[in-house]
């Protein structure tokens, strides 16, 4: 019996069509495995199963997860991710490729010392139903490309890219199309930016190391296949201990102003 698999186009250019046709026809597919999103078992001959190829600077390997979970698609990591994927995959196949350039960090201005994308993850209440969120927040201020001047243009920059000011928490925010967030191996691994010109996804932020989230956080971006991404500026959120406080905080943040939104499906995984 043949697998039940989707490859995609971009997973299938990038494996070759000899290695697609192998899988295809099940000769290098595994029977079970565990979805590389939610981390339950799933087997290829009894379901939907996508194909989710993750790409690094050299390295490519090949996971493998519910088709009703994720899509079958080619997502960018960096290299040090991968291996530590490759450690803990089961069932991956793993390929050559040639380097290429890694995606460029967010910075602060010239001058200033470089500002990172803190990120905290939590569940937030739209109308009678939790949905997964990940809150974003700069340690210092984020200059405009090519700028040298005192501001932080985080917020605006971001309005630029398809985000949403926020004056009411309780709405859901917008879909923002091209950009989605990636959870693999049961870890939050990036936010991806869709490329204008029809290209792989590339990491806007990106965890150090791949950052653990709740079962109830994971189990409902798997039910909605969305993650609502908020942005505020430097020191407008802080580090909230509590979901409720982070709330507040959300709250306070739309009420003067500085807060922006997007909804973006589960990308990759």
């Amino acid at each position: 019996m043949s697998p039940l698999l989707e490859v995609s186009d971009a997973v299938r250019a990038e494996i070759g069509d000899e290695e697609a046709d192998r899988l295809l026809a099940g000769e290098n597919a595994p029977g079970s495995y565990d979805c590389t999103s939610c981390r339950t078992p799933g087997h290829t001959e009894q379901e939907r199963t996508s194909t989710v190829l993750f790409v690094g600077e050299e390295t490519a390997v090949l996971a493998f997860a519910h088709a009703t979970c994720i899509p079958s698609q080619v997502v960018s990591v960096s290299e040090e991710q991968l291996k530590g994927a490759v450690r803990s995959l089961s069932g991956e196949s793993e390929f050559a490729r040639q380097p290429s350039a890694p995606p460029q960090p967010t910075s602060a201005e010239p001058g200033r010392e470089a500002a990172v994308l803190g990120v905290t993850c939590g569940q937030i209440l739209i109308g009678e139903e939790l949905y997964p969120a990940i809150v974003v927040e700069p340690t210092g201020p984020i200059a405009r490309p090519g700028s040298t001047g005192p501001g932080d243009e985080f917020l605006p920059l971001l309005v630029e890219a398809g985000f949403q000011r926020v004056a009411d928490v309780s709405l859901a925010p917008s879909p923002l199309p091209g950009w989605s967030v990636l959870l693999a191996m049961g870890q939050l691994h990036a936010v991806l930016q869709g490329d204008p010109a029809g290209g792989r996804p590339s990491a806007w932020w990106q965890a150090h190391q791949p950052l653990a989230v709740t079962d109830g956080w994971r189990a409902s971006a798997n039910q909605h296949h969305t993650v609502f991404v908020y942005a505020a500026p430097a020191g407008v959120i802080g580090q909230q201990p509590r979901e409720d406080l982070l709330r507040e905080a959300l709250e306070k943040a739309a009420v003067n102003g500085l807060l922006v939104a997007a909804a973006m499906p589960l990308a990759g995984t």
